[in-house]
């Protein structure tokens, strides 16, 4: 059953100027590059991977209002993966959380925007980073949530690298015996992390067996499809006794080819021309979207 929007909630209504969101996809792209440009540079690649699942989240899913981010009864989003942290800016940015001229003072002193999630931010919920942490944080707001007797859905954008900690296991494992339905797992799988391939260091296949077995309803989606995404995420719940997980296929540094499936794209610190360069791909690509 579909649970009663949060009261001014509009989820799945436009966003900034109407535009289709493959357009919203490469704003948010300019925006994450943008930071990067900054002194402190930031993680480009896994928050490249993740843009389709935010914005899919954000503008069709999640039911939200960015005039009342403390809304009681809103789903709430975690950021597991929170080095994907200027990825969740971004797309708060862009879905009117706060302007995103805001973000210019990413990584300065004193500014709100820090390299991991910081609750300060409109819209953020929890500091993450610490990888393993973000599912055990959602098995207790989903519990807290059956307790309340609310119709809020609780959502965890996870790392595949991350799924080396076991604390992500034992989580699994507790949802699927408490029945969690409306807890959601969505894993960004791109197959890398900081030292190179996931499979090189602690092996995740057969994944979707690995979900299987602790209970979760498994979703298997192309990460960058936000028609698939879509149709996947509005069936949620699919089962009022059983949590789901979509496992998303995804490209790390994904609308950036010469860095695209690459380890090195993982932290950067664009310098000027590297930048431009960046921007230049991504509104040639926006154009190109724009007129199709």
């Amino acid at each position: 059953m579909s649970a009663t929007p949060p009261t001014g909630s509009h989820a799945g209504s436009a966003w900034t100027g109407d535009l289709a969101p493959e357009e919203h996809a490469l704003r948010v792209r300019e925006l994450i590059v943008e930071m990067c440009g900054s002194a402190e540079g930031g993680h480009l690649g896994g928050s490249m991977s993740l843009v389709e699942i935010l914005v899919t989240l954000y503008r069709s899913v999640l039911r939200i209002d960015p005039a009342v981010p403390d809304d009681p009864e809103r789903d709430v989003l975690l950021l597991s993966k929170g080095h994907g942290a200027i990825g969740l800016y971004a797309a708060l940015a862009e879905r009117g959380f706060f302007p995103a001229e805001d973000l210019a003072t990413y990584g300065r002193p004193e500014s709100l925007f820090s390299a991991h999630p910081n609750p300060a931010v409109p819209g953020v919920e929890m500091p993450t980073g610490s990888l393993g942490h973000g599912l055990p944080l959602g098995v207790g707001f989903a519990l807290a949530a059956r307790l309340d007797a609310s119709p809020r859905r609780t959502f965890v954008l996870l790392g595949d690298g991350e799924l080396q900690e076991g604390s992500n296991w034992e989580a699994a494992m507790a949802a699927g015996s408490l029945g969690l339905g409306r807890l959601v797992a969505v894993v960004d799988r791109n197959s890398l992390q900081i030292t190179g391939p996931t499979e090189n260091a602690v092996a995740l296949e057969p994944l979707a067996d690995r979900w299987h077995s602790f209970g979760w309803n498994v979703h298997e989606v192309d990460g960058h499809d936000i028609a698939e995404l879509r149709a996947t995420l509005d069936g949620i719940p699919y089962d009022a006794d059983r949590p789901t997980v979509l496992i998303a296929r995804t490209v790390k540094g994904r609308g950036l080819p010469y860095i695209e499936g690459q380890a090195r794209s993982h932290y950067a610190r664009l310098g000027e021309r590297p930048k431009k360069r960046a921007l230049a791909i991504l509104r040639a690509q926006s154009r190109k979207a724009a007129q199709a």
